[in-house]
């Protein structure tokens, strides 16, 4: 086999850090400038020169990711890289736990939880502590905790009194929880997937034979996104690579956007000290991106502080610059993308090649919605359209009940959220209260309460309390965002809190939905579009991996993060909701914030589009109102294109008419609406 042509296959920037000197190496490369590729390169390198692959350790996020370079550098120098180690670090952390876990106490032949399986027995363990009470942190928010504490090496307490600050949870119980939880899965020889990492740390840690063994062995040491990076992984990098010390990281600071999960863009800026010897280099040539589309990525991530400085260098030379689009609200918002949609697919765009991207799920429930309602073929990267949703399912149950007292799965589902009542014994309380029972009745809500088992009375109290007040004030187009509310307020933002891991984006949801209600005259013609709306069928609903078929994508920016499209709408680009609200008081979230637009930006290959709404409802029924993101008031205006939408009127340039929306629904403009516009 020929020798691999790096000076015709490489650009200058790639050719020098895949051809660099042994020794650290620190690849900065930027969006779009062929990271995957050079590191591929990188691999055919040390093979051509004669390194055993069996001594080359490729670490990465995903197992899809190595086999992709390793199958790429296979091409380039045939077999011989079958025997790299290659794979995630829960991968690499597996083989060495299974050679040499006796070492620190676990046998070899230890078995590894699945989600499911820790779920069960964390479910285990508060029945047996006698926590099984719905006011209880549920399995899925314990372990989201715990697994937090783990991937940032921090006490687990720390992050228990943080989470539930605004329950009656006690810390010690949670405490209790955990340890019980450490000592079933000794017992079962069992490790869930943050142990792998703790545990294979521990072991390089404690046990200098099997460290001295490994360090000699990985003579070059590769990592993938290693922005991405927690702490336990850093370290066993650093532990891995102490020897030889030919470690190469290849990553973007700028696309660091994985905090929440643990993910500590610090130790990508801090490698050049902690390798003072280290070499640096930047890729910076984009082979992706439009010139416009680039020039908005260098300017709104220029304002942030504490990074490696860089500017995106373009390859193509078409002049189309991005679209800044000032909108009235998120109705007009969602009728505007579903315009543009239509006039790209009427231009020959592939449905998979336009994405809609957004900071949080909430975001895009209108978009959902007009493209469900113009047949429009979508995938949503969740797989649950907004309906779908459990916690949007526990609401609207609330609501069905209110509308039609006779509705029984809806009286069960209500029931069954609350603390000691299981679906069974919501039915048979069912079966004494029957079609009677109206939860906006006073007397009719204490008659049930007097069937629940004690845990449930205050909380059922308090809910019956709240429904019956929301029949005081609200005008009939407001009663179903007013039970919402109440329903909220007198327990459910509790649940919430205790049983999902994503509780405040839940509760964002729920926050959307009342905005929602706030379009229809009466709850029941809002109920009958929920009906509606969840039965429609826009074509086959792709499998999973199948997402990128022929389908516009809507997607969160974090989900988004390593895919492209020739045209990406980003919405809600505005202050409060992208950037966050706490963003705009905390300077560390600030800057993920920012890094989170630039990730959104550089997904765009030909069009993009910033979409600017300017005000949506909040709460009590009155209209918040937003200034335009300060990611958007960074970029020079000659940057983008910018149109004003928000006045009504109408705009040639996207072929449809708008409309001037009143409080309560406002006169309609012309095209492409539905009943509730």
């Amino acid at each position: 086999m020929a020798g691999v042509d790096f000076e015709r296959e490489l650009n200058d920037e790639q050719r020098a850090a895949a051809l660099a000197p042994d020794g650290p190496v620190l690849v900065i490369a930027a969006a779009g400038t062929g990271k995957t590729r050079t590191l591929t390169y990188r691999v055919a390198h040390l093979v051509e020169r004669g390194v055993d692959p069996a001594r080359i350790l490729l670490l990465t996020f995903t197992n899809r990711a190595a086999r992709e370079m390793l199958e790429r550098a296979g091409r380039l120098v045939g077999d011989r890289v079958g025997g790299i180690w290659g794979g995630t670090f829960h991968h690499m952390a597996n083989r060495m736990l299974r050679r040499h876990a006796g070492r620190i106490g676990w046998p070899n032949d230890f078995k590894i939880l699945d989600e499911d399986d820790s779920r069960s027995i964390v479910r285990a363990v508060l029945r047996d502590l006698d926590l099984r009470d719905k006011r209880f942190p549920k399995p899925e928010a314990l372990l989201s905790v715990l697994g937090l504490a783990v991937s940032r090496d921090v006490p687990p307490d720390e992050l228990v009194a943080k989470r539930f600050a605004d329950t009656e949870v006690r810390v010690a119980d949670v405490l209790r929880v955990f340890r019980e939880y450490a000592e079933r899965k000794r017992a079962l020889n069992a490790m869930d997937f943050d142990d792998l990492l703790a545990q294979a740390r521990r072991l390089l840690q404690e046990c200098a034979p099997v460290r001295q063994n490994y360090q000699e062995q990985f003579l070059h040491v590769l990592v993938d996104e290693y922005q991405d990076t927690n702490p336990i992984q850093a370290a066993l990098v650093d532990l891995l690579a102490a020897r030889h010390r030919n470690l190469l990281v290849v990553g973007d600071d700028f696309q660091s956007i994985y905090s929440w999960r643990g993910a500590d863009y610090r130790n990508f800026l801090s490698f050049p000290e902690r390798y003072p010897d280290a070499r640096t280099f930047k890729l910076e040539t984009n082979y992706r991106s439009v010139p416009g589309v680039l020039a908005v990525a260098n300017e709104c991530i220029a304002g942030n502080p504490h990074q490696f400085q860089k500017t995106l260098r373009p390859v193509r030379k078409d002049p189309i610059r991005p679209q800044r689009i000032e909108l009235r609200d998120g109705r007009q918002q969602a009728r505007f993308v579903a315009d543009e949609i239509e006039r790209l697919l009427q231009k020959g765009f592939p449905p998979r090649e336009i994405a809609v991207l957004y900071r949080a799920h909430f975001h895009a429930l209108e978009m959902e919605l007009e493209l469900q309602q113009r047949a429009v073929p979508f995938a949503m990267t969740s797989g649950l359209r907004f309906f779908e949703q459990a916690h949007v399912k526990d609401v609207c149950a609330v609501l069905r009940l209110a509308y039609a007292p006779g509705d029984e799965l809806a009286f069960v589902r209500m029931l069954s959220l609350l603390p000691r009542v299981a679906e069974r014994g919501a039915e048979r309380i069912w079966k004494n209260i029957g079609a009677r029972f109206n939860p906006l009745s006073t007397e009719e809500g204490r008659a049930v309460g007097k069937q629940l088992p004690e845990p449930a009375r205050e909380p059922w109290a308090r809910i019956v309390e709240k429904l019956a007040q929301a029949v005081e004030k609200p005008h009939p187009s407001a009663l179903a965002g007013e039970i919402v509310s109440r329903f909220c307020d007198a327990f459910y933002r509790e649940y919430v809190s205790l049983t999902f891991q994503d509780a405040e984006e839940r509760m964002q949801d729920l926050q959307a939905l009342i905005e929602f209600t706030e379009r229809f005259p009466s709850l029941g013609e809002f109920l009958d579009e929920v009906t509606l709306l969840t039965n429609v069928d826009t074509g086959p609903r792709p499998r999973r991996g199948e997402e990128r078929q022929d389908r516009v994508l809507l997607s969160t920016i974090h989900q988004a993060k390593g895919l492209e499209w020739r045209a990406v709408f980003v919405l809600w680009l505005a202050d409060g909701l992208f950037p966050a609200g706490r963003a705009l008081v905390e300077d560390p979230l600030a800057e993920e914030e920012r890094r989170l637009f630039y990730v959104a930006v550089t997904r765009a290959k030909d069009r993009l589009y910033l979409c600017a709404p300017r005000m949506r409802m909040g709460k009590d029924y009155g209209m918040q109102f937003y200034s335009p993101s300060r990611f958007l008031e960074e970029i020079p205006p000659q940057l983008v294109e910018r149109r004003k939408l928000a006045e009504g009127g109408y705009d040639p340039g996207f072929g449809r008419g708008w409309m001037e929306y009143g409080a309560r629904g406002g006169k309609r403009g012309g095209g492409g609406g539905r009943g509730y516009y």
